[in-house]
């Protein structure tokens, strides 16, 4: 949620529409990012695990 205020912030400016701009774009980027977080936790909980469990 922060970034994606930072991002549409520097990529758009902050002035009238700003937080319009912000959910727009939240709307897309949380799933996005629930299923990647989802995809790639596991993934690298299973490196972790190969390297320290070693």
């Amino acid at each position: 949620m922060v970034m994606t205020l930072v991002i549409t912030a520097i990529n758009t400016g902050i002035n009238n529409g700003y937080i319009g701009r912000f959910l727009s774009a939240w709307k897309f980027s949380f799933p996005v990012a629930i299923v990647a977080g989802s995809i790639v936790a596991p993934l690298a909980k299973k490196i972790v695990d190969k390297i320290i469990f070693k």
